[in-house]
């Protein structure tokens, strides 16, 4: 079984990249974020034509998750227990379905922008619901992945520069610690180092020719229970997929399983 997670950076944009990707790479579930529409505007028909059936919540502005998956889609649960809002609005950063034999999750965890905006402290309150969110599924009878973009870069192997970066959300201590109690709920990232690429990032910023100078933040995770973890086969970022006109900036994450 293929299990993929991709922030696509506006579904209305990729979206024809999204569908030639998942007819070639061969993926049973994928997990989206970042799809920048409304639920009513997923383009469901043409998912369903690919052969996926479509849980979604989006709300049309600048984030949005989804759950494609060709082996059965039941459980949908939008959002997390406990969710804190942000602009008194609950955003649409959580879908969580049972696809088949596994659970997924699609996590679109907040940027936080800068350590001294009302956004960090924001993705800090994200984390700590989704730490006491995650026990149930992690704990649970399914093999449990929670995928997605997590803004947070777990060590500084996972940055191109950590230097450059000194100051700046995604590598403070603060959103590792909160990073490292959403694990501590049972989960454990299941990306083996050096199984594709020494330092496998998933994000080149669209400056600064980042990409061609492999300048990358590795911050799109699959975390996993024991379950899930025991079944991973292989593990790769499909580097690919960041080349070319009109490219998300980030990568595929994908994860194949045996069960």
């Amino acid at each position: 079984m293929r299990v993929a997670t991709w922030n696509i950076n506006s579904l209305k944009a990729r979206l024809d990249r999204v569908l030639a990707w998942i007819e070639t790479a061969g993926a049973d579930v994928v997990c989206l974020q970042e799809l920048k529409c409304a639920t009513a505007d997923v383009p469901v028909d043409a998912f369903a034509a690919a052969g996926y059936e479509t849980a979604a919540w989006g709300s049309g502005r600048w984030n949005g998750v989804a759950i494609l998956s060709r082996v059965g889609l039941a459980d949908v649960r939008q959002g997390i227990t406990g969710q804190p809002q942000f602009a008194d609005a609950a955003e649409a950063r959580a879908i969580t379905a049972t696809c088949g034999p596994v659970r997924v999750q699609s996590l679109y965890i907040p940027n936080g922008r800068d350590t001294a905006d009302p956004h960090f402290p924001y993705k800090l309150a994200f984390l700590k619901a989704l730490a006491a969110d995650a026990a149930a599924d992690a704990t649970g009878d399914l093999p449990f992945a929670a995928m997605g973009d997590f803004n947070i870069c777990p060590t500084d192997d996972d940055i191109w520069d950590v230097a450059e970066w000194t100051g700046t959300t995604h590598i403070t201590a603060d959103e590792r610690d909160a990073l490292a109690a959403v694990q501590a709920a049972g989960l454990e990232d299941v990306f083996p180092r050096a199984l594709k690429y020494d330092r496998p990032f998933t994000f080149w910023d669209y400056r600064n020719l980042d990409f061609p100078k492999n300048r990358g933040l590795r911050i799109d995770l699959a975390l996993a229970n024991p379950a899930f973890k025991d079944a991973v086969t292989d593990a790769y970022v499909d580097r690919n997929e960041r080349k070319g006109k009109g490219a998300s900036d980030h990568a595929p994450l994908v994860v194949d399983l045996d069960l």
